[in-house]
């Protein structure tokens, strides 16, 4: 790979030309958003045509050492889910899970808009893999997937007067480089017929503590959660394409 030559598509090449000001000699990161990162030496720079040689190339840089599949209801406002997926993005998600439920007061989300709202997390954040976005899923289907999560790594973050374990107490039983997926509701949360279902599919039920948190405040706790507790030691680079 190294020594290749290396073309920028016309928008990266505009958005490195014009915002980031690069010339020609600059050493930039790109990523691929295949869990590639490479170090290139700009060799013609141009809004319509930028083309640099790739010095070095980084597999999974930036990328946790665990696989966090991240699921939460459908929510009304579509400025507050698209506020999740890209902080979540920064966070370490690498699968995303949009959830329609009971309570869920939207089926739909823009794809192509979240789409792009990933991509500029994944460049902000330095990392070099792409989280997939799965189109809205039936609550049932999400409780059977993804494929490869262990028994008991699922877990459902819900309020109820049960002493149900803490998501940190949850999250001692897994160990780092395991896959899990974490799900939490919409407004109003899982209903009780979800929640059984859950119970009945192997979740755990946990608590994210005594305050009352908006739903995607609740998603992005958990993601943090979870990067603490299995540690993520990945560095960000700023300038990357």
């Amino acid at each position: 790979m190294h020594g290749r030559r290396l073309v920028l598509p016309p928008g990266e090449a505009r958005h490195a030309t014009r915002a980031l000001r690069h010339t020609q000699g600059d050493e930039i990161w790109v990523v691929d958003g295949e869990g590639r990162r490479h170090r290139v030496r700009l060799e013609q720079t141009g809004e319509e045509k930028t083309v640099g040689t790739i010095l070095d190339t980084q597999n999974e840089a930036g990328e946790p050492p665990y696989q966090l599949a991240l699921g939460l209801g459908l929510l009304k406002r579509r400025a507050r889910y698209e506020t999740f997926l890209e902080k979540a993005v920064e966070l370490g998600a690498t699968r995303l899970v949009p959830l329609r439920t009971r309570h869920a007061e939207r089926d739909t989300l823009r794809a192509d808009r979240a789409e792009r709202l990933l991509r500029a997390a994944l460049k902000q954040s330095g990392r070099s893999r792409l989280p997939r976005l799965d189109a809205p899923t039936p609550f049932p289907e999400a409780l059977r997937g993804p494929e490869g999560t262990p028994p008991g790594h699922t877990l459902l973050a819900h309020r109820r007067p049960a002493a149900d374990p803490s998501l940190t107490e949850a999250l001692a039983g897994v160990s780092p480089g395991r896959r899990l997926r974490v799900l939490v509701g919409p407004e109003g949360g899982f209903s009780s017929d979800e929640v059984e279902a859950a119970e009945e599919a192997g979740a755990t039920i946990v608590s994210l503590g005594p305050r009352r948190l908006r739903a995607e405040t609740a998603a992005l706790a958990a993601a943090a959660a979870v990067m603490l507790a299995l540690g993520d030691g990945s560095e960000s680079q700023r300038d990357l394409i």
